[in-house]
C-alpha cells in the first residue's frame, strides 16, 4: 500500500517531464527571504516553483490572467471617449464611433497586460 496518493505520484510525474537544466542565482536579505517562504508555503507550492512561475509571469507581460480585465478597460475606454465629446456638445459620426471601436479593439489587452503586471509588482 503505497504511503502517498496516486494523485501526488502524477502530479510529480507531470511536473518532471520538463525538464530545466540552467541555474540563475541571486541574493536576498533575510527578511526578503522569509517573505518569499511565506508567500510560496501560503500558496502551497515549493519555493523554487514560486520564484520560478513570479519570474515567468514577469518575462512575459501581455499575458493576462483574467480576459474581463481587457473586456473591462475595453467598455471604460468606451465611455470615455463617447461621453467626453457629447458632453462638449460635439456629434459623434458613425465613422468616428466605429474608428474608436477598432483603436479600443486593439488597445485594450495591452493596456490589460501592463495594468496586470504594474500590479504583480
Amino acid at each position: 500500500m503505497p504511503l502517498l496518493g496516486s494523485q501526488n505520484n502524477s502530479k510529480k510525474t507531470a511536473n518532471k517531464a520538463v525538464f530545466r537544466n540552467t541555474t540563475r542565482c541571486f541574493k536576498l536579505t533575510q527578511e526578503e527571504a522569509r517573505l518569499l517562504d511565506k508567500v510560496a508555503t501560503a500558496e502551497g507550492v515549493p519555493r523554487s516553483e514560486w520564484m520560478r512561475n513570479a519570474i515567468l509571469r514577469a518575462l512575459r507581460p501581455t499575458q493576462i490572467g483574467d480576459p474581463s480585465l481587457a473586456e473591462i478597460l475595453g467598455v471604460r475606454l468606451l465611455l470615455v471617449n463617447v461621453l467626453r465629446p457629447l458632453a462638449a456638445g460635439q456629434k459623434l459620426t458613425a465613422e468616428t464611433f466605429d474608428k474608436l471601436l477598432d483603436e479600443i479593439g486593439a488597445a485594450k489587452y495591452e493596456l490589460a497586460g501592463k495594468l496586470a503586471s504594474e500590479r504583480r509588482r
